[in-house]
């Protein structure tokens, strides 16, 4: 009988221990209150019964997705409903309608941020180290004090990170580093070793010759695209349609120009930059290899200022900034390309030196090969260069080029390069002519008129016979233009006066080797014959004509430009009016005019530094032989005593 007692007191003592222990769990809350009383364990509260209720916790909501679709018992189903059938009709709708546009929409776009990054070759290396326990359980502090920035560079091996290393290389440190690599975070040392080499990597890319050179054609490619309708029309090709053009031109719709039937000028494009910007274009020359590269030199109104001068190297394919710039000692008054060697630039300036540029090499710091120290050089500026060759031989197998000039010193020098530079030496001196009446002592005048030498007079112009080489023309301050030989540098060979004031240029026809054309500060162009005296056509402008230029295509085509305005004549159109007048721009004076030798097109030079390019259009020329046309053009329009000499 005890012992059923003892086994059933054990049992409700396990009881009640678990009933302890459940209700500790139930009410974890209760036994943290502060001044909690235990109610001491006895036989009389073992013996009661006590009544437990158990119940489940309350329930916690961690995500809440609520459905899309409604109950139709729901309030607002009805509501729900309509707009769904809004929705539908509207789908229906949109197809034919302007106002819907289909495309991807976000409601969030977050901040975009630009960042240029340089980023060295990734090289795989092999490295092992010894790695210790304090290594694997250091400090993030003494971390942070090997690779921090301000740290003072010691001699210890282990806490310097070579800044001439590459990033990748910069990594392979000893033992106690490397494991501070592998420990912290590799972002934070390959930035210490990047920020040293970042600057001095870029500096050293962008002066590279292959970026440079890669530079040079991304840029030409852009501008090709973004000038495709102008170059086409330069080199005469067919206008490709851009694709991604909005409005497209409609069938038979043509411009102003393509449907007038006169003659006109179409504007293509400006050479220019700041550099030349404020500068006087006294000279342009297209290269004789490259008839894309067009040199300009630019100089100050008034010559007698020694300023210094450029020369730009343009291409069409670059019409927003030069190939080449040359600054020059003295202000540039006149450039000539070489044949035989296009890479050679002839530049004369106004202090009377003559320097020879190498166009091919990127460095134009200073001249190839210079006349400053010859002690022959023109005394004045040098108004013209010409290259030209000369045959060494009566076969005319063998031909050399040589450089000529003409100066304001009255004299036409010949140049070659001896010890390193250049020397000439004098193939004619430009005489002044008077003409005086000497009168006998009973105040007779004699018959004869006495022409008397006298001091040297400025050349401002010349040029070659394109058949013949030897024979050249000068024109003279005086208005006289001079018929030389290279061969006799005493007399001339022929005289030709008709202008009364400076002759600025002189030009032989292309396509006709027995006419040219001169003009003068007289306002006047004379168009002659080599063995006529007089002139055969004369030509009035409005303005002294600065620069007359033939055609290289048409032998009936002329160009001519004053201060004022740029003058096409077509002789077989016109010989009293030009048919194309182009007036200057406002506030801006015309100098210097030259023709494209492939295309029908005409660049001019201004007082600001600006080049312009204009196409010809509507031009009347014939198919048969140029030379033919403008042979019979002379000899209607010549009077009849000059008939037999043309014929």
């Amino acid at each position: 009988m005890n012992s059923l007692l003892d086994q059933h007191q054990t049992r409700q003592r396990s009881l009640g221990a678990s009933l302890c222990l459940f209700q500790e769990s139930l009410l974890p809350d209760e036994k943290r209150k502060k001044g909690s009383v235990k109610d001491q364990m006895t036989q009389a509260l073992l013996k009661g019964i006590k009544d437990i209720l158990i119940t489940e916790t309350d329930t916690i909501s961690l995500l809440d997705i609520p459905p899309t679709l409604v109950s139709v018992n729901a309030d607002d189903a009805d509501v729900i409903i309509e707009r769904n059938k809004q929705y539908s009709g509207v789908c229906r709708n949109r197809g034919n309608n302007e106002k819907y546009v289909e495309r991807a929409m976000q409601t969030l776009n977050g901040a975009t941020k630009n960042k240029q990054i340089q980023n060295n070759l990734m090289l795989m290396v092999d490295t092992a180290t010894i790695v210790s326990a304090f290594d694997m359980y250091a400090p993030p502090e003494q971390e942070v004090m090997v690779y921090s920035p301000e740290m003072k560079q010691t001699n210890d091996a282990e806490t310097v990170v070579d800044s001439r290393r590459s990033p990748e290389r910069s990594l392979s440190l000893t033992s106690s580093a490397s494991t501070v690599i592998s420990s912290c975070s590799l972002k934070d040392v390959e930035t210490v070793g990047s920020s040293l080499n970042t600057q001095v990597d870029f500096e050293l890319i962008m002066t590279s010759d292959k970026f440079q050179y890669a530079l040079l054609l991304m840029e030409r490619t852009v501008l090709r695209n973004n000038f495709q309708s102008q170059l086409a029309a330069y080199r005469k090709l067919p206008l490709l349609e851009d694709p991604d053009r909005l409005v497209k031109p409609k069938e038979g719709e043509q411009s102003e120009a393509e449907t007038s039937c006169s003659p006109a000028l179409q504007c293509l494009w400006v050479f220019r930059c700041e550099l030349s910007r404020g500068c006087r274009v006294s000279s342009m020359a297209w290269n004789k290899k490259n008839p894309d590269l067009l040199a300009v030199g630019y100089g100050e109104t008034d010559y007698r200022n020694h300023e210094q001068g450029l020369v730009c190297c343009w291409s069409i394919k670059n019409p927003t900034w030069p190939e080449r710039i040359i600054n020059c000692d003295s202000a540039v008054t006149t450039v000539d390309f070489s044949s035989n060697s296009p890479g050679q630039l002839a530049v004369g300036m106004s202090d009377g030196s003559i320097a020879i540029h190498n166009v091919q090499s990127a460095d134009n710091k200073s001249p190839f090969i210079s006349s400053r120290e010859c002690a022959k050089r023109h005394l004045g500026p040098v108004w013209q260069l010409r290259w030209n060759q000369q045959e060494l031989s009566f076969t005319g197998e063998e031909k050399v080029e040589s450089l000529y000039s003409v100066g304001a010193d009255g004299r036409i020098c010949k140049w070659f390069v001896i010890n390193g530079g250049l020397d000439c030496t004098d193939l004619m001196k430009l005489k002044k002519m008077n003409n005086t009446l000497r009168k006998t002592e009973q105040n007779k005048p004699e018959k004869t008129a006495e022409c008397v030498l006298s001091v040297l007079t400025p050349g401002l112009c010349f040029d070659f016979h394109p058949s013949d080489p030897n024979i050249y023309l000068t024109g003279t301050w005086e208005g006289n233009i001079h018929k030389c030989s290279c061969s006799n540098g005493h007399q001339f060979l022929e005289t030709y006066r008709k202008h009364f004031c400076p002759v600025n240029c002189i030009t032989w026809c292309p396509l006709h080797p027995d006419v040219f054309l001169s003009c003068s500060s007289d306002s006047t162009i004379q168009l002659w014959k080599q063995d006529c005296i007089n002139p055969l056509l004369s030509f009035t402008s409005n303005q002294p004509v600065a620069e007359v230029r033939w055609s290289p295509k048409h032998a009936t085509v002329f160009g001519a430009v004053n201060e004022e305005q740029l003058e096409i004549w077509d002789l077989n159109s016109s010989f009293l009016d030009p048919v194309i007048v182009q007036p200057a721009a406002p506030g801006l004076k015309m100098t210097s005019l030259l023709f494209a030798s492939l295309t029908d097109c005409v660049v001019v030079g201004d007082s600001d530094g600006q080049v312009t390019a204009y196409q010809l259009q509507n031009l009347r020329v014939g198919e048969s032989s140029q030379g033919d046309v403008i042979q019979g053009l002379l000899h209607s329009a010549s009077p009849k005593e000059l008939q037999e000499t043309l014929m």
